[in-house]
């Protein structure tokens, strides 16, 4: 530690008068013979000394403070006072060691409220950017990098959020406008609505952005699921609710003693209940589907497990037909991210439509493959990623494969649309609502998932589900691999 800077100038300015002006005192006496002149010598040599002294003690206690200061400023906290200071500059340093403890404490405390804040920012649930004067992104809490990736700091907002009005909110706020309010939407992985809130504060001059996301998708689907509820159920059960008003009429009429008749309306007025029932139930499922398709499950899902339940509930189906289903799980197949519930009501949707659309004494298969993004390893277990895929992460895949008629291939981009079918008169026969393959298509999305579907016309049609491996099981793979390739 170099050697503090000791100031002398301080006993010079005092010191060098005193001994002056008593020396002055000293020769008037000697002058007037009050004292002699060896008297007054040796009183002037003794204030100079004294002088000397009160400097040289002056300045060992002001090296020793100054060394106990540069020991404060060097130390995390409190450093205590040494013993062998003087009085004096044990006095001097005690009251830098009281001042030195209350800064410390000050800053602790502002240190402690910049960490509280900086906690809270990061827990909010909703996005929140603060925006410097010339657009660029200065802060981005938790939720904000969740949405939009952890590189939004120190880049212009428009590098991340490309909407035209909401950077038309914030350039207009910046330039000295009021608060603005925003409604945008996100179209990727699957489509979000939020509300932005640019709210200016102003310090010293500088303009900062508080730019606050408030994700409202489930209000805006919640006010169209109500308005395509009452328009999709007004349409689809007019034509069941007329055949079962008419044989009412009927029953209470010309067949009121026909028992013939009766048994034979009966029936058929039970199939149109049993159709609207159904109908009622998949617009339920497919309202309820839709409303939190935004969010991701989160949990893990043994898909050869809920394949084999499917198998299981659709077994007695396929046997009145004499329709064999056929299943093929590979060994240590990788759990998936997903809803269990959900899934079940994907892989049971398509093997029931397998079994309604496939010939009578023919089989349905039901495969489940680990997929990855090169293909690789044994062909039974792994196939090639599809076409188009994007990922790089591993997936599973299901696939259902009929014998059926097959499907023109001009209907295929249409298959998943509400109420869509091919043949309406045999849908209808064969009781289906046309929401099966809608509901299937909004679990995958909603699983982050993709459906393919491949038809040849008169040999059958293969509809295949690809979901992402948990991201546990990813983890633990990428880990084995590098401990076997050590």
């Amino acid at each position: 530690m170099p050697s503090p800077v000791v100031p002398t100038t301080i006993p010079l300015l005092l010191g060098g008068p005193l001994v002056l002006a008593f020396g002055v005192v000293l020769l008037g006496l000697a002058a007037v013979g009050a004292v002699t002149w060896g008297a007054a010598a040796v009183g002037l040599l003794s204030a100079v000394a004294a002088a000397a002294l009160a400097t040289r003690v002056y300045r060992r206690d002001a090296a020793d403070v100054a060394t106990y200061l540069q020991s404060l400023g060097d130390a995390a906290g409190t450093v205590p006072v040494p013993e062998k200071l003087s009085p004096t500059a044990r006095l001097l340093a005690a009251s830098a060691s009281r001042t030195h403890g209350e800064w410390l404490e000050r800053g602790d405390r502002l240190r402690a409220g910049l960490e509280a804040n900086e906690q809270i920012l990061e827990a909010l649930h909703d996005p929140l950017i603060l925006i410097a004067s010339d657009r660029r992104v200065t802060l981005a809490n938790m939720a904000a990098r969740g949405l939009f990736g952890d590189r939004m700091a120190d880049r212009d907002l428009a590098a991340t959020l490309r909407n035209p009005h909401l950077l038309g909110a914030v350039d207009a706020v910046l330039a000295g406008g009021a608060s603005r309010m925003v409604e945008f939407s996100l179209p990727v992985p699957v489509e979000r609505v939020f509300e932005a809130r640019v709210k200016p504060f102003r310090r010293d001059g500088t303009t900062i952005i508080i730019l606050t996301l408030h994700d409202i998708t489930a209000i805006k689907r919640s006010e169209q699921m109500r308005a395509d509820f009452v328009a999709n159920a007004s349409h689809e059960l007019r034509t069941p609710l007329a055949t079962l008003l008419g044989f009412i009429e009927t029953l209470r009429g010309p067949a009121r003693d026909d028992a013939e008749a009766r048994d034979r309306f009966l029936g058929i007025m039970q199939d149109q209940s049993g159709r609207m029932s159904r109908l009622v139930n998949d617009l339920l499922s497919l309202s309820r589907i839709e409303l939190d398709e935004h969010t991701a499950p989160t949990g893990r899902a043994d898909l050869g497990r809920i394949a084999r339940g499917a198998v299981a509930a659709l077994e007695l189906k396929a046997a009145a037909r004499r329709i064999r289903l056929r299943l093929d799980v590979p060994d240590r197949l990788p759990p998936v991210t997903g809803d269990e519930d959900q899934l079940a009501q994907v892989l049971q949707n398509l093997i029931d439509n397998a079994v309604k659309y496939t010939r009578d004494d023919t089989e349905v298969r039901i495969a489940l493959a680990l997929v990855e993004p090169g293909g690789g390893g044994p062909a039974s277990a792994v196939v090639p990623l599809p076409a188009g895929g994007r990922r790089a992460a591993p997936m599973v895949s299901a696939s259902v494969s009929d014998c059926g008629e097959g499907i023109a291939r001009m209907h295929l981009p249409r298959l998943t649309e509400r109420f869509y079918r091919v043949d309406p008169a045999r849908s209808r026969q064969l009781g289906g609502t046309g929401l099966g393959l809608a509901i299937v298509k909004h679990i995958v999305n909603r699983h982050r998932g993709r459906l393919t579907i491949e038809s040849d016309v008169g040999r059958g049609s293969t509809f295949t589900v690809f979901l992402p491996v948990a991201a546990e099981e990813r983890v633990a793979d990428t880990r084995r691999a590098g401990g076997s390739a050590a």
